[in-house]
């Protein structure tokens, strides 16, 4: 029998992916029954998903898979390239050797899975990672685990948006080029770069017009 720790995170995971989809129906019944629990600490799983954002829970409705919040989405947007900007430029110039090996070789593992199919899932940890590296290696990485607490519906809106095709190209290129900028100190193009890396997407129509039936109205 599974924990409740490791039910929460199966969960978790399911929403992350889109296995469940937002605006799903969860029935404390079907997850009694699929994870052999009563229906007590499948409650206390689902309120502990809803204070984190996972779940919206409704009195009479039931419990349903949020939707993705694009006001939620736009701040965690706003905080990592105002945090990006300082610590790319802060970087620039400075990277230790090690430093230059560990982001060329976050380079070359997202080359390598952009050549293989439905490797999206495993693409977005990628791109995580090398975001991550730029934030340990400025000594920051206490920022990216607090950001990550409220990344529930960042990372559904990433995931989407890299089901368009050669994005993932699009954004292995744009990642080459930061390494390049920190290598070769070119910290005047960061700015100009960074904005359009992590701003492109909400600019656009494309999230509305593609997936209006995920969003939160």
């Amino acid at each position: 029998m599974a924990s409740k720790e490791e039910i929460m995170n199966q969960l978790k995971n399911e929403i992350l992916s889109l296995q469940l989809k937002p605006g799903t129906m969860i029935s404390e019944t079907a997850l009694s029954e699929r994870f052999e629990l009563s229906r007590t600490p499948i409650r206390d799983i689902l309120k502990q998903l809803s204070q984190e954002n996972y779940v919206d829970i409704y009195p009479k409705k039931g419990n349903i898979v949020s939707y993705i919040d694009l006001e939620s989405v736009e701040q965690i947007i706003y905080l990592r390239s105002a945090l990006e900007k300082e610590i790319m430029k802060g970087l620039a110039g400075n990277l230790s050797l090690k430093g230059v090996h560990e982001l060329k070789h976050i380079l070359a593992m997202q080359k390598d899975c952009i050549s293989q199919e439905d490797e999206s899932d495993h693409f977005l940890q990628l791109d995580d990672a090398f975001h991550e590296a730029l934030f340990v290696l400025a000594g920051r990485g206490f920022l990216w685990n607090l950001i990550q607490q409220f990344n529930v519906h960042y990372i559904r809106y990433r995931k989407l948006h890299m089901l368009q095709q050669d994005k993932l190209t699009e954004i292995q290129k744009e990642h080459q080029l930061m390494a390049d900028y920190i290598i070769q100190d070119e910290r005047d193009k960061i700015d100009d770069l960074l904005h359009h890396h992590l701003r492109a997407d909400i600019d656009s129509l494309y999230f509305q017009e593609h997936f209006s039936e995920y969003i939160k109205k």
